[in-house]
C-alpha cells in the first residue's frame, strides 16, 4: 500500500543493480561487479521500488516485496518511462475504488473533470464555471503561456505541432516538449500504478488505456515541460536534451510525492490531510470486506448465516438431507 507519501521510504529508486534474496532478507548490489558495497533494502518501510535500466531481480526477492505489498514498478532512467508493473496482491483497493466511483456517476465525473481544470488555474476561476468554459479557458492560458515564453526566448509566435508521422519536421522546441512530456507520461504513469489507480479510467481524457495518466500529467505540462522545450530552443538535439535536463530536475520537483498528494486531493477532495502535507494518513482497515447494497462495506471474515433472512439451521439439515432443491422463499 502507499498509506504516507510523506514516509522518506515511500519509494526507492535503483538502476545497474542485482537484488537478491539472502537469509536475512533482500539486498542489493552492483550488477556488473563482485557484491560488495551491499545495500540492505527495507521492505517492510518500503512501499514502491522502482527498477531502472540494467537492473535485475530474482524470483524468491520479487516474492519477498510481494508479502510486504511493496508495488514493483519496471521504469527507464530515472523513472521518466513506465514499462510495466507488479501490484502486491494485498494491496488497498481504496483508491481504485475512490476512482472507479467517481468515474462511473456522471455528476462525480464531471466534478473531478472541473477540480483538475482548477488546479491548473490555481483556483482562481470561480467554482460556478462549467466545464466547457474552462476548456475554453485553459486553452486560452496555454495560447498566452506560449507567447510569453517565445518572448523571454526572443523566438517567432509559437505553435504547437505534434505529427508522429513526420516527427524529424518538427522545429526543436516541439520535438523537446514531446519528449518531455513522455517523461513526464512515465512519472505520472508510475505513480498511479503505486496507488492501485486504472491508468485508463480518464476523467477529461477517454478512448486510451493511459487516459488517466494524460488528465493527471496535464496538471504539470506548463510549470515543468514547456519551459524546458522553450529553453532548448538551440539545441541541436532537443529530444536527448530535453529527457536530461528534465531527469536532472525531477529532485527539485519533488513531482512523484506531489502526484500521488494531487490524486488523492482529486478523488477524495474532503479527505484529512496529514500534518506534514505529503498526503493522506490511511486508517487501519481490513483488506477485504463484503459489499452490500444497503449496508454499505460489511467486515469480512464473518459468518452471516445467523442474522435475519438466513435460512434456519434445521431448514439447512432437512435440505441436504433430503437432496432437493432450496425453497423459491428462501433468500438466494
Amino acid at each position: 500500500m502507499l498509506p504516507r507519501i510523506g514516509d522518506s521510504l515511500s519509494f526507492l529508486y535503483l538502476d545497474m543493480m542485482r537484488i537478491i534474496q539472502d537469509d536475512t532478507g533482500l539486498i542489493a548490489f552492483p550488477s556488473e561487479a563482485a557484491p560488495v558495497r551491499r545495500l540492505r533494502i527495507p521492505t517492510a518501510a518500503l512501499s514502491c521500488l522502482l527498477l531502472g535500466p540494467g537492473t535485475s531481480i530474482t524470483a524468491p526477492a520479487l516474492a519477498t516485496l510481494a508479502r510486504h505489498g511493496t508495488t514493483v514498478v519496471c521504469t527507464g532512467a530515472a523513472a521518466v518511462r513506465t514499462y510495466a508493473g507488479i501490484v502486491a496482491p494485498g494491496q488497498s483497493s481504496r483508491w481504485l475504488e475512490a476512482q472507479a466511483a467517481a468515474w462511473a456517476d456522471e455528476q462525480a465525473r464531471l466534478d473531478v473533470a472541473a477540480r483538475m481544470y482548477q488546479m491548473r488555474f490555481g483556483g482562481t476561476v470561480p467554482a460556478a464555471t462549467n466545464l466547457a468554459q474552462l476548456r475554453g479557458l485553459e486553452g486560452q492560458r496555454m495560447k498566452a503561456l506560449y507567447r510569453l515564453l517565445a518572448t523571454q526566448h526572443r523566438l517567432p509566435r509559437f505553435k504547437r505541432s505534434y505529427d508522429p508521422h513526420d516527427w524529424e519536421g518538427q522545429d526543436p522546441v516541439n520535438l523537446a516538449l514531446s519528449a518531455a512530456n513522455i517523461c513526464l507520461y512515465g512519472i505520472v504513469h508510475a505513480a498511479i500504478i503505486a496507488l492501485g489507480c486504472s491508468p485508463g479510467l480518464g476523467f477529461v481524457h477517454t478512448g486510451t488505456t493511459h487516459s488517466f495518466v494524460y488528465d493527471v500529467a496535464d496538471l504539470y505540462k506548463a510549470e515543468l515541460t514547456l519551459p524546458v522545450a522553450f529553453s532548448l530552443h538551440n539545441s541541436d538535439d532537443p529530444e536527448g536534451d530535453a529527457r536530461r535536463a528534465f531527469r536532472s530536475k525531477l529532485r527539485l520537483y519533488r513531482l512523484m510525492p506531489r502526484i500521488v498528494r494531487d490524486i488523492q486531493n482529486l478523488l477524495e477532495p474532503d479527505g484529512a490531510q496529514a500534518p506534514d502535507d505529503e498526503g493522506f494518513d490511511i486508517d487501519d482497515v481490513e483488506l477485504v470486506h463484503l459489499w452490500d447494497p444497503q449496508a454499505g462495506t460489511l467486515a469480512g471474515g464473518t459468518n452471516y448465516a445467523d442474522r435475519v433472512g438466513a435460512p434456519a439451521k434445521e431448514d439447512i439439515a432437512d435440505w441436504t438431507d433430503a437432496d432437493e432443491e432450496p425453497s423459491s422463499s428462501w433468500p438466494t
